[in-house]
Parts: structure tokens; sequence; C-alpha cells
């Protein structure tokens, strides 16, 4: 929100004129604002079973702007940001995007992080010409909506590939087993892509199971897959649901490596040992040596005490992107902002950068591996890089 100027009259003014001015300014509206300040909305899942991408994303941007800031703003203004919670439910992610362009008046949106909440407001967004930017939506629809849409993250076909690719290239696996839930857009793009990539490099796919978001017993699919002895797992879904099915695949006896997509972010801490011998692709590695990322995982330590996942990554990297355009375009009106954005070429933390044709990021992937820190507490450490 823009700051109301401070109109001062003389003493000796008459009081009809200052009547007269303050209703010329009502009249006149954002005339009355400085122009000192740049709000972004962010819609974020910050409760609820997804609240862990929420959360770090929020952190990762609140991170950037308050380091922006110190350097003296965009051109001199301040950036601030006004969040809403969509509890990572899309009727809720609606009502956060109205609440924020109707009653906020911002008109850059960062947000928000599922597919399915993202989706829900891209038509939005299109129409009434905000830009908005995506930090965390890999569903490969997300930016058909139109082009004031943008995503910092790689999409899922790019993903589920990574991880076909890894399985039987890195991991040599000649036989898979996929488990995955078949109402979520997100876990069904990877599971595709993933046997696609699989089954061209050789590997057979063993068991194909699914379930329906919120189930809790996996026994049935578990004990199939268990018959058909796959090399490997692949489990394309979100952290929770994932530590649920390694709990019980491990308990059958299970110990095949487990891999899976950047919706396992979050298992090093909502998650035990049954996650050991699992990877998954992601979008930076925290221990990496590139100097970008040591400055942001020192920093973002230091601020909020814990190594920063993905998603704050990706939501600094959003930040720095939209400030980038910004500047570029010495401007914040969302359609000038929109033609700098398509023009990014640059490296940020989660690699080097720029966009397509339909505004998805041309950048790597990483693997990382689960495992036991010197604390004994989980933590991920590099694979390997996979690049477009």
């Amino acid at each position: 929100m823009q700051k109301m100027k401070r109109f001062g009259f003389f003493a000796t003014h008459r009081v009809a004129a200052a009547l007269a001015c303050a209703a010329f300014v009502a009249l006149a509206g954002c005339k009355a604002k400085s122009e000192d300040a740049i709000t972004i909305g962010g819609i974020f899942p910050l409760s609820g079973p997804v609240a862990v991408y929420g959360v770090e994303c929020k952190n990762g941007i609140e991170l950037a702007i308050e380091e922006i800031n110190a350097h003296g703003g965009i051109n001199g203004k301040k950036i601030s940001l006004i969040s809403e919670d969509d509890e990572g439910n899309p009727e809720k992610t609606v009502n956060a995007y109205k609440k924020l362009t109707t009653s906020d008046k911002v008109n850059i949106i960062i947000g928000s992080l599922t597919s399915g909440c993202t989706q829900a407001i891209t038509s939005l967004a299109q129409a009434q010409k905000v830009l908005l930017v995506a930090p965390a939506a890999t569903m490969e629809s997300i930016t058909d909506a139109g082009d004031y849409i943008f995503r910092a993250c790689f999409i899922d076909p790019f993903q589920g590939t990574v991880g076909g690719i890894f399985a039987a290239e890195s991991l040599g696996a000649k036989n898979a087993a996929v488990l995955y839930d078949n109402g979520n857009d997100y876990s069904v793009g990877l599971k595709d892509n993933f046997i696609t990539a699989f089954q061209g490099r050789g590997g057979d796919i063993v068991a194909n199971e699914s379930y329906i978001t919120g189930d809790v017993d996996f026994y049935a699919q578990l004990t199939t897959i268990k018959a058909a002895n796959p090399d490997v797992v692949y489990l394309p879904d979100y952290y929770s649901t994932v530590s649920l099915i390694a709990k019980q695949l491990r308990a059958q006896g299970v110990n095949t490596p487990i891999v899976g997509a950047d919706g396992w972010d979050g298992l090093t801490e909502n998650a035990g040992d049954e996650v050991l011998n699992g990877f998954y692709s992601n979008h930076y590695a925290a221990d990496s040596s590139d100097p970008k990322v040591i400055n942001f995982v020192q920093d973002f330590q230091k601020k909020y005490n814990s190594v920063p996942v993905s998603f704050a990554a990706l939501g600094y990297d959003s930040l720095y992107m939209i400030r980038d355009a910004i500047i570029k375009a010495d401007s914040v009106d969302p359609t000038r902002v929109r033609d700098a954005l398509v023009q990014t070429n640059g490296k940020y933390v989660t690699g080097n950068l720029t966009f397509d044709s339909r505004r998805n990021p041309v950048k790597s992937a990483v693997m990382v591996e689960l495992v036991k820190g010197g604390d004994g507490k989980l933590t991920t450490v590099y694979k390997t890089t996979v690049n477009p």
C-alpha cells in the first residue's frame, strides 16, 4: 500500500479552500498517494498440510526484501509484502487474490505454491493484467492462461524426466514401481514423465499403483509393489504423504531406493529413518559451492536459524527477478514489468535463468539424497545435476 501524502496548509488559509482541496484529493484518488513504496502481493499456504512450503517461500521473499531495502530499495523506493494464507485450498487462493487486487490494489503477485492453487487464479490474473509469478507451481499448464503468468521453477515434464534418468542411469535400476495420487495433477504429471524417461532408457515398470488424496492406508498397493520386487520405487507426492507411505513401505521390508520430486522438500523436518535411501529432484542444493547459494544459505540461517529448503530459494529468486525487471523497465506498471521479465537472463540462487516462449524457466535441476548429518538429524546432500 502506498502512503498518503500529508497535505499542509498555512494557518491563514481559509477553511473553505482547505475543504475544496480535500474534496479534489478525494476525487483524484491515487493522486493523493505517495510514490515512495512498491507493494508486492503474496499468496502462500501458511497453514494446512503443506504449510512448510508457504512459510519457507514467504521467509525467502522477506529475506530478499530486507536485503533490497537495506541497499536503498528499487530506485529509491522501499518494497513491502502483503501476504495472504490460502491454506493450500484453491477456493481460498481465489479469495486471497481478490482481496489483494481489490482491497490492497496490488498488481504484482507472487504465488501460490502448489499447482492446483496457482491454476485457480491464472485466468483472473491474465484477464486483469496482474503480473503473477508462481515460485513452485510445476504443472505444465500453469502458464497457458497468458503472457502475464510466469514461474520461477522448472516444470513437471522436466522434473519427472530427471527422476527417470536418475533412477536408470545413476541408480542402475532395471525395474521400477510407481505409487501416485490419482487425484493430484502434480503427482500424475510426474508419474507419467518418470515412466516415459525410465522406459526410454530400457527400464520396466513392474507395478503402477495409485491412491486418492487423503488416503492413509496403503497396505494393498504396497503389497503389490513388494511382490513385484522393484529396484526402485517412485513416489511423486508432497512430504506429508511421502513420509506416511515410506513408513508403511519400510514396515513391509521394502528397503529399495525411493525417488521423488520437489514436493519432498520438508521431509528433513517431518520424517525419520524411513526416508533414508531416498532421492529427489530439486531446484537447488543447500550444500552447493556456488557463492550465491553459500551467501543465501548463510543469510537465511542467520535470520531464521534453519537451512532453507528449495521453496525459500524459489521465493527469494522470485522477488529478485521482479526487482531486476522493475529496474529494467524503470516502472512498476505490470505490463512494462512483464515485458522486462521476459528478457531475464541472469544468475540466481536456483541457477542461471532465462525464459522460454511460454515463460517457463530454462535451467538445470539437481538430485539430492536424504541422509543423517553429524548431529543425527536428517539433511540433504547434493548428488548430481541434470541440465535441460
